[in-house]
């Protein structure tokens, strides 16, 4: 009898899980069937202008995106460029729900999805050189969907602004 139980609940379980899934993947067509591609695109700081709804945020040096207002500044790490780009990797892909869309040969694009409804939001990264063993990075992420993001992308670049920091602190040591 107890065998029985078992098996049923693990077999509950495993259905359970399959139609988490299935209607996650659902929501996702759903979502660019609507909306369109998750993928945002990459973004050119040097002429970044901030959208006019509440669902984006800014880390960026003022002399790397002028003609935008950054929510804060990232500090300069004591990391050359090369390894503090894969430091951001490092992070990033650490976070649930993210995937690197695009490596390319200056920024990379991130694509985070929120948890329960899968909503998409894309994260680009540059690193910039500051010197020898010096350098930093500005960072937008924007959100597809909705009005506001109630400061979800804010919270989430501040988090990696600070996982990154740590880690490129360590560096040093």
């Amino acid at each position: 009898m107890r065998k029985k139980a078992v098996a049923i609940g693990l077999v509950s379980v495993g259905l359970g899980y399959g139609l988490w899934r299935g209607w996650e993947t659902g929501l996702e067509r759903t979502w660019q069937g609507v909306f369109g591609s998750a993928d945002l695109g990459s973004v050119d700081f040097a002429t970044l202008r901030r959208r006019t709804n509440p669902n984006d945020a800014l880390i960026c040096p003022r002399d790397i995106c002028p003609q935008a207002q950054p929510d804060a500044e990232p500090p300069v790490f004591p990391v050359p460029a090369d390894r503090l780009r894969s430091l951001v990797s490092e992070v990033a892909l650490a976070e649930p729900g993210t995937s690197l869309l695009d490596r390319g040969p200056r920024q990379d694009r991130y694509l985070v999805r929120t948890r329960l409804m899968r909503f998409p939001d894309t994260v680009v990264v540059e690193v910039f050189d500051r010197g020898e063993d010096a350098s930093t990075l500005a960072l937008y992420s924007r959100s597809q969907i909705g009005r506001s993001d109630f400061g979800v992308n804010r919270r989430r670049l501040e988090r990696w602004v600070a996982r990154i920091s740590t880690l490129a602190a360590r560096q040093q040591t």
